[in-house]
Protein backbone atom coordinates (compact mmCIF):
# COMPACT_ATOMS: atom_id res chain seq x y z
CA UNK A 1 0.00 0.00 0.00
CA UNK A 2 1.42 3.38 -1.05
CA UNK A 3 1.67 5.80 1.88
CA UNK A 4 1.18 9.56 1.70
CA UNK A 5 4.93 10.08 2.12
CA UNK A 6 5.65 7.76 -0.81
CA UNK A 7 3.09 9.60 -2.95
CA UNK A 8 4.71 12.92 -2.07
CA UNK A 9 8.20 11.66 -2.86
CA UNK A 10 6.97 10.26 -6.16
CA UNK A 11 5.32 13.56 -7.05
CA UNK A 12 8.51 15.53 -6.38
CA UNK A 13 10.50 12.98 -8.38
CA UNK A 14 8.12 13.52 -11.31
CA UNK A 15 8.78 17.26 -11.04
CA UNK A 16 12.40 16.62 -12.00
CA UNK A 17 11.53 14.67 -15.20
CA UNK A 18 13.79 11.74 -14.15
CA UNK A 19 13.85 10.11 -17.59
CA UNK A 20 15.30 13.24 -19.18
CA UNK A 21 17.69 13.79 -16.26
CA UNK A 22 19.03 10.24 -16.68
CA UNK A 23 19.74 10.88 -20.35
CA UNK A 24 21.53 14.14 -19.48
CA UNK A 25 23.65 12.35 -16.88
CA UNK A 26 24.66 9.69 -19.42
CA UNK A 27 25.99 12.30 -21.85
CA UNK A 28 27.78 14.10 -19.01
CA UNK A 29 29.43 10.91 -17.73
CA UNK A 30 30.56 9.91 -21.21
CA UNK A 31 32.13 13.37 -21.59
CA UNK A 32 33.85 12.89 -18.22
CA UNK A 33 35.43 9.64 -19.40
CA UNK A 34 36.58 11.15 -22.71
CA UNK A 35 37.96 14.25 -20.98
CA UNK A 36 39.75 12.19 -18.34
CA UNK A 37 40.88 9.65 -20.97
CA UNK A 38 39.70 6.90 -18.66
CA UNK A 39 37.39 6.33 -15.73
CA UNK A 40 37.45 9.45 -13.50
CA UNK A 41 37.74 9.17 -9.69
CA UNK A 42 34.56 7.89 -8.03
CA UNK A 43 34.07 10.85 -5.70
CA UNK A 44 34.52 13.36 -8.50
CA UNK A 45 32.04 11.43 -10.63
CA UNK A 46 29.38 11.19 -7.93
CA UNK A 47 29.58 14.87 -6.96
CA UNK A 48 29.49 16.00 -10.60
CA UNK A 49 26.55 13.81 -11.59
CA UNK A 50 24.54 14.45 -8.43
CA UNK A 51 25.13 18.18 -8.82
CA UNK A 52 24.09 18.12 -12.46
CA UNK A 53 21.05 15.99 -11.62
CA UNK A 54 19.94 18.49 -8.99
CA UNK A 55 20.43 21.38 -11.39
CA UNK A 56 18.54 19.77 -14.27
CA UNK A 57 15.79 18.47 -11.99
CA UNK A 58 15.42 21.88 -10.39
CA UNK A 59 15.13 23.57 -13.79
CA UNK A 60 12.43 21.07 -14.77
CA UNK A 61 10.51 21.82 -11.57
CA UNK A 62 10.55 25.56 -12.32
CA UNK A 63 9.43 24.74 -15.86
CA UNK A 64 6.42 22.83 -14.51
CA UNK A 65 5.60 25.72 -12.18
CA UNK A 66 5.69 28.23 -15.04
CA UNK A 67 3.93 26.05 -17.63
CA UNK A 68 1.13 24.77 -15.40
CA UNK A 69 -1.48 26.71 -17.40
CA UNK A 70 -0.62 25.08 -20.72
CA UNK A 71 0.32 21.71 -19.23
CA UNK A 72 -3.31 21.18 -18.19
CA UNK A 73 -4.38 21.58 -21.83
CA UNK A 74 -1.95 19.12 -23.42
CA UNK A 75 -2.61 15.38 -23.25
CA UNK A 76 1.13 14.70 -22.90
CA UNK A 77 1.47 16.86 -19.79
CA UNK A 78 -1.92 17.01 -18.07
CA UNK A 79 -0.90 14.42 -15.46
CA UNK A 80 2.08 16.39 -14.20
CA UNK A 81 2.23 16.97 -10.41
CA UNK A 82 1.47 20.71 -10.40
CA UNK A 83 -1.47 20.31 -12.77
CA UNK A 84 -3.05 17.53 -10.72
CA UNK A 85 -2.46 19.34 -7.44
CA UNK A 86 -0.10 16.76 -5.98
CA UNK A 87 2.47 19.55 -5.60
CA UNK A 88 1.42 23.17 -5.13
CA UNK A 89 2.81 25.77 -7.57
CA UNK A 90 4.63 27.56 -4.73
CA UNK A 91 6.26 24.35 -3.50
CA UNK A 92 7.30 23.38 -7.02
CA UNK A 93 8.96 26.77 -7.53
CA UNK A 94 10.67 26.65 -4.14
CA UNK A 95 11.88 23.10 -4.76
CA UNK A 96 13.27 24.05 -8.16
CA UNK A 97 15.14 27.10 -6.85
CA UNK A 98 16.57 25.21 -3.86
CA UNK A 99 17.82 22.41 -6.11
CA UNK A 100 19.56 24.94 -8.35
CA UNK A 101 21.22 26.76 -5.44
CA UNK A 102 22.35 23.55 -3.70
CA UNK A 103 23.71 22.24 -6.99
CA UNK A 104 25.78 25.36 -7.70
CA UNK A 105 27.24 25.72 -4.22
CA UNK A 106 27.81 21.98 -3.77
CA UNK A 107 29.53 21.53 -7.12
CA UNK A 108 31.61 24.64 -6.58
CA UNK A 109 33.10 23.36 -3.34
CA UNK A 110 33.13 19.62 -4.06
CA UNK A 111 34.04 19.55 -7.78
CA UNK A 112 35.17 22.89 -9.21
CA UNK A 113 33.62 26.27 -9.96
CA UNK A 114 33.89 25.84 -13.73
CA UNK A 115 31.65 22.76 -13.65
CA UNK A 116 29.32 24.51 -11.21
CA UNK A 117 29.07 27.55 -13.48
CA UNK A 118 28.40 25.42 -16.55
CA UNK A 119 25.66 23.57 -14.71
CA UNK A 120 24.14 26.84 -13.53
CA UNK A 121 24.35 28.17 -17.09
CA UNK A 122 22.24 25.26 -18.33
CA UNK A 123 19.74 25.81 -15.50
CA UNK A 124 19.33 29.52 -16.23
CA UNK A 125 19.19 28.99 -20.00
CA UNK A 126 16.41 26.41 -19.68
CA UNK A 127 14.36 28.46 -17.23
CA UNK A 128 14.70 31.98 -18.64
CA UNK A 129 15.67 31.65 -22.31
CA UNK A 130 13.62 28.59 -23.26
CA UNK A 131 10.73 28.32 -20.79
CA UNK A 132 9.94 31.96 -20.09
CA UNK A 133 11.03 33.66 -23.30
CA UNK A 134 11.12 31.47 -26.41
CA UNK A 135 8.71 28.58 -25.87
CA UNK A 136 5.52 30.62 -26.27
CA UNK A 137 6.87 33.28 -28.63
CA UNK A 138 9.01 31.77 -31.39
CA UNK A 139 8.97 28.84 -33.80
CA UNK A 140 12.71 28.71 -33.14
CA UNK A 141 12.02 27.89 -29.49
CA UNK A 142 13.46 24.40 -29.56
CA UNK A 143 16.39 25.40 -31.81
CA UNK A 144 17.78 28.10 -29.52
CA UNK A 145 16.28 26.81 -26.29
CA UNK A 146 17.56 23.34 -27.05
CA UNK A 147 21.03 24.57 -26.11
CA UNK A 148 20.05 23.96 -22.49
CA UNK A 149 20.13 20.22 -23.14
CA UNK A 150 23.60 20.54 -24.65
CA UNK A 151 25.25 21.77 -21.44
CA UNK A 152 25.77 18.36 -19.71
CA UNK A 153 28.84 17.33 -21.77
CA UNK A 154 30.38 20.71 -20.90
CA UNK A 155 29.60 20.08 -17.22
CA UNK A 156 31.00 16.54 -17.35
CA UNK A 157 34.18 17.59 -19.17
CA UNK A 158 34.76 20.49 -16.77
CA UNK A 159 34.09 18.23 -13.79
CA UNK A 160 36.75 15.77 -14.92
CA UNK A 161 39.37 18.23 -16.17
CA UNK A 162 38.67 21.67 -14.63
CA UNK A 163 39.03 23.23 -18.07
CA UNK A 164 37.19 23.33 -21.38
CA UNK A 165 38.39 22.34 -24.83
CA UNK A 166 37.40 22.00 -28.46
CA UNK A 167 36.12 18.45 -27.99
CA UNK A 168 33.75 19.55 -25.23
CA UNK A 169 32.50 22.36 -27.45
CA UNK A 170 31.86 19.92 -30.28
CA UNK A 171 29.88 17.64 -27.95
CA UNK A 172 27.78 20.67 -27.04
CA UNK A 173 27.33 21.51 -30.72
CA UNK A 174 26.42 17.92 -31.56
CA UNK A 175 23.51 17.89 -29.14
CA UNK A 176 22.53 21.39 -30.24
CA UNK A 177 22.27 20.25 -33.88
CA UNK A 178 20.55 16.98 -32.95
CA UNK A 179 17.81 18.59 -30.85
CA UNK A 180 15.66 20.12 -33.65
CA UNK A 181 15.18 16.92 -35.72
CA UNK A 182 14.68 14.98 -32.48
CA UNK A 183 12.04 17.30 -31.03
CA UNK A 184 10.34 18.27 -34.29
CA UNK A 185 9.72 14.59 -35.04
CA UNK A 186 7.79 14.48 -31.76
CA UNK A 187 6.04 17.77 -32.54
CA UNK A 188 4.86 16.43 -35.90
CA UNK A 189 2.70 13.77 -34.28
CA UNK A 190 1.76 15.91 -31.26
CA UNK A 191 0.63 18.90 -33.30
CA UNK A 192 -2.85 19.05 -31.82
CA UNK A 193 -1.44 19.29 -28.31
CA UNK A 194 0.75 22.25 -29.22
CA UNK A 195 -1.99 23.89 -31.29
CA UNK A 196 -4.49 23.66 -28.42
CA UNK A 197 -1.93 25.14 -26.02
CA UNK A 198 -1.07 27.87 -28.56
CA UNK A 199 2.64 26.99 -28.55
CA UNK A 200 4.24 28.09 -31.86
CA UNK A 201 6.04 24.87 -32.71
CA UNK A 202 7.56 24.70 -36.19
CA UNK A 203 4.98 22.26 -37.71
CA UNK A 204 2.16 24.62 -36.69
CA UNK A 205 3.81 27.88 -37.74
CA UNK A 206 5.61 26.76 -40.91
CA UNK A 207 3.85 23.50 -41.79
CA UNK A 208 4.96 19.88 -41.91
CA UNK A 209 7.05 20.05 -45.08
CA UNK A 210 9.12 23.05 -44.00
CA UNK A 211 9.69 21.36 -40.65
CA UNK A 212 10.85 18.15 -42.32
CA UNK A 213 13.22 20.01 -44.65
CA UNK A 214 14.82 21.83 -41.73
CA UNK A 215 15.01 18.58 -39.75
CA UNK A 216 16.94 16.99 -42.61
CA UNK A 217 19.36 19.94 -42.70
CA UNK A 218 20.01 19.64 -38.97
CA UNK A 219 20.48 15.87 -39.27
CA UNK A 220 23.17 16.45 -41.92
CA UNK A 221 24.82 19.04 -39.68
CA UNK A 222 24.73 16.56 -36.79
CA UNK A 223 26.58 14.06 -38.95
CA UNK A 224 29.19 16.67 -39.90
CA UNK A 225 29.78 17.74 -36.30
CA UNK A 226 30.03 14.15 -35.09
CA UNK A 227 32.74 13.41 -37.66
CA UNK A 228 34.59 16.64 -36.79
CA UNK A 229 34.89 15.42 -33.19
CA UNK A 230 37.16 12.62 -34.43
CA UNK A 231 39.60 15.24 -35.76
CA UNK A 232 40.30 16.44 -32.19
CA UNK A 233 42.04 13.08 -31.50
CA UNK A 234 40.10 12.60 -28.26
CA UNK A 235 38.11 9.70 -29.72
CA UNK A 236 39.22 6.77 -31.86
CA UNK A 237 38.35 4.97 -35.06
CA UNK A 238 35.61 2.92 -33.42
CA UNK A 239 33.83 6.18 -32.70
CA UNK A 240 34.42 7.44 -36.26
CA UNK A 241 32.87 4.29 -37.73
CA UNK A 242 29.89 4.54 -35.39
CA UNK A 243 29.46 8.25 -36.13
CA UNK A 244 29.36 7.65 -39.89
CA UNK A 245 26.98 4.68 -39.72
CA UNK A 246 24.66 6.23 -37.15
CA UNK A 247 24.76 9.66 -38.75
CA UNK A 248 23.99 8.42 -42.25
CA UNK A 249 21.16 6.31 -40.84
CA UNK A 250 19.75 9.34 -39.04
CA UNK A 251 19.89 11.32 -42.29
CA UNK A 252 18.10 8.48 -44.11
CA UNK A 253 15.36 8.44 -41.48
CA UNK A 254 14.83 12.16 -42.04
CA UNK A 255 14.75 11.65 -45.82
CA UNK A 256 12.03 9.03 -45.37
CA UNK A 257 10.24 11.44 -43.05
CA UNK A 258 10.39 14.16 -45.72
CA UNK A 259 8.85 11.80 -48.27
CA UNK A 260 6.02 10.82 -45.96
CA UNK A 261 2.65 12.51 -46.72
CA UNK A 262 1.63 15.21 -44.26
CA UNK A 263 -1.37 13.19 -43.07
CA UNK A 264 0.77 10.16 -42.14
CA UNK A 265 2.84 9.94 -38.96
CA UNK A 266 4.61 6.57 -39.16
CA UNK A 267 8.04 7.96 -39.99
CA UNK A 268 7.67 10.85 -37.57
CA UNK A 269 7.36 8.34 -34.73
CA UNK A 270 10.14 6.14 -36.11
CA UNK A 271 12.48 9.12 -36.51
CA UNK A 272 11.79 10.29 -32.98
CA UNK A 273 12.58 6.86 -31.54
CA UNK A 274 15.74 6.45 -33.61
CA UNK A 275 16.95 9.93 -32.63
CA UNK A 276 17.14 8.72 -29.02
CA UNK A 277 19.12 5.64 -30.03
CA UNK A 278 21.37 7.74 -32.26
CA UNK A 279 22.57 10.23 -29.65
CA UNK A 280 22.93 7.63 -26.88
CA UNK A 281 24.91 5.27 -29.13
CA UNK A 282 27.18 8.12 -30.25
CA UNK A 283 28.15 8.99 -26.71
CA UNK A 284 28.73 5.33 -25.83
CA UNK A 285 30.95 5.08 -28.92
CA UNK A 286 32.99 8.04 -27.62
CA UNK A 287 33.72 6.06 -24.47
CA UNK A 288 34.65 2.91 -26.43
Amino acid sequence: MITKVQETVRAYMELTKPGIVLWLLITAYCAMIVGHQGIPPLGETIFTLVGLGLSAGGAHAVNMWYDRDIDQIMKRTKRRPVVTGRVSPQNALTFGIVCGVVSFIGMGFLVNWLAASASLGGYLFYVFIYTMWLKRRSAQNIVIGGAAGAFPPIVGWAGATDHLGLAAGLMFLLIFMWTPPHFWALALYKQEDYRNAKIPMMPIVRGSRATKIQSLIYAILSLAVSITLYLTHTVGRVYLGAAVVLGVTFVMYNIRLLREPADELTWAKKTFRFSLIYIAALFVAMVV
